[in-house]
């Protein structure tokens, strides 16, 4: 099988994508573990900036607000979303926060 930018038939959802988007919001029941696999991006989790490079893992717990700030020409990465939820439940578990929530 070969997997696309979100092919829901795995057991365990896998993604990926060429830049991060800035787009406050927290998921209620799901963890998001970002693999990153090229470039560097800074990513707001609650009240902390991070800058994560190639090779680094970033986990997003349930109820942690975050974005992405910026990220380099040459960004990519995978995302892992823990459990592996339907569109539908990720779509109603999904959180928009606003920004001053992660003091921006």
């Amino acid at each position: 099988m070969v997997a696309g930018p979100w092919d829901r038939s795995f057991l365990l959802p896998v993604g990926y994508a060429h830049a991060g988007i800035d787009d406050p919001h927290l998921h209620r029941r799901m963890t998001e573990v970002y693999l990153i696999a090229r470039g560097t991006a800074d990513v707001r989790v609650d009240q902390e900036t991070i800058r994560v490079e190639a090779g680094d893992m970033l986990v997003v717990e349930p109820g942690e607000a975050h974005t992405f700030l910026a990220n380099s020409p040459e960004y990519f990465h995978f995302v892992l979303q823990i459990p592996g939820l339907s569109p539908e439940e990720v779509r109603a578990e999904r959180l928009t926060v606003p920004r001053a929530r992660l003091g921006l």
